[in-house]
């Protein structure tokens, strides 16, 4: 059977597809951060490397594990630094500790290798041994097979290095422009909430279409909005990190107990716009749920959710002033949407869903009141 042949257009869509992949990628990989990164990460190896013949005694003969040390100590803030080089140095002690001990009950073997393994493996699951769990067997095993018939020089010369590598790179993260990542933060809470803006803005304008509405990819969105959650909670995260025994922090000040007091309201309201999009999404898309949206709702709930996307949205763009407004615009919104549907009966057999979405809009309101 011959092989079914691709169209040129396939060929060319999958080629900018992967182009467009190899470009991402490449923009990742060098982008600012990481760049900084890696010339730091360049500058602690060279020094490190440079001083190295300067350590004590046989330590001098194994200058190529300083370098090693300023590397696993180079992390994209200060206080990562510290915690990584510090669980590193644990690590290989503990390894160390490990070899010498089985290394004075055997000689080198394919048991000897497999026992010093397994052992550094259930080591390295020791609470607060973080990083350095991954050197307990690596250390164990390079003094095991290296370090030969005089061990305690081949330790010695490899903690110390390593140590010294250690300290150069966390002093090199440290006085070397050390990170902080305070504008991702906010660039983030405030694409979250020009996001979730938009997405009950599409809703309202989905209520005023005629049904089933043309644009529907408002209700496919719920899954990525909990993603750009989990990613703004990650970076505001990296942000306090980034903070920790820094020193440009007092030059650069922020509060980023409020960047976590805003990202928990945002994600309250995260919550409850899904709430709304599955529920409008069922309305609107499914034939076999036991509620609905009266017809005589689509105009006043769209009212309601174009404001409340438009209050979300003036957080990022808008003053202080212009922010009561919409607040206040928005409030009103939700109420006359409410005494519209107040007191009317449902139909036969049907749930108005329109009660349900009105809570959410009013819980959405409540917390962009406690986040202002």
């Amino acid at each position: 059977m011959t092989k079914p042949k691709v169209r040129p257009d396939a060929r060319w869509a999958k080629g900018t597809i992967f182009l467009k992949q190899a470009v991402s990628g490449l923009s990742a990989a060098f982008a600012t951060q990481r760049l900084q990164l890696a010339a730091k990460a360049a500058v602690a190896a060279g020094v490190a490397f440079l001083i190295a013949p300067l350590m004590p005694g046989v330590a001098a003969q194994y200058p190529y594990y300083a370098p090693l040390g300023a590397l696993v100590a180079m992390y994209h803030n200060v206080a990562g630094s510290i915690q990584q080089g510090l669980q590193a140095l644990a690590g290989l002690a503990m390894g160390i500790g490990l070899a010498f001990v089985l290394v004075n009950v055997t000689d080198p073997s394919p048991l000897a290798v497999a026992l010093i393994m397994g052992i550094g493996v259930l080591l390295g699951g020791l609470p607060g041994i973080g990083k350095g769990s991954d050197w307990i067997p690596t250390a164990a095993l390079l003094v095991l097979l290296i370090g030969g018939s005089n061990p305690d020089d081949f330790s010695f010369g490899y903690l110390v290095q390593m140590g010294a590598g250690v300290a150069v790179g966390i002093g090199v993260n440290f006085l070397i422009f050390p990170p902080l990542h305070f504008n991702a933060a906010a660039a983030s809470l405030d694409d979250l909430r020009i996001a979730l803006g938009k997405q009950l803005t599409d809703m309202g304008k989905a209520l005023l279409e005629e049904w089933p509405p043309k644009h529907e990819d408002w209700s496919r969105r719920s899954d990525e909005l909990s993603a750009a959650a989990r990613s703004v909670r990650h970076l505001v995260k990296e942000a306090d990190a980034s903070r920790r025994a820094n020193p440009r922090r007092k030059l650069h000040p922020r509060d980023v107990d409020l960047d976590y007091r805003n990202l928990r309201e945002l994600e309250r309201v995260t919550f409850h716009i899904q709430d709304i999009t599955d529920v409008l999404s069922d309305v609107i898309y499914e034939s076999d749920v036991p509620y609905g949206v009266p017809l005589q709702d689509n105009a006043p709930l769209a009212d309601a959710l174009k404001s409340a996307g438009d209050l979300l949205r003036s957080f990022s763009e808008d003053d202080s002033a212009t922010q009561e407004e919409k607040l206040e615009a928005a409030r009103s919104a939700v109420e006359a949407c409410l005494a519209a549907t107040a007191g009317r009966q449902p139909d036969q057999g049907m749930v108005p869903a329109s009660e349900s979405v009105l809570l959410s809009l009013h819980r959405i309101l409540r917390a962009v009141r406690s986040a202002s």
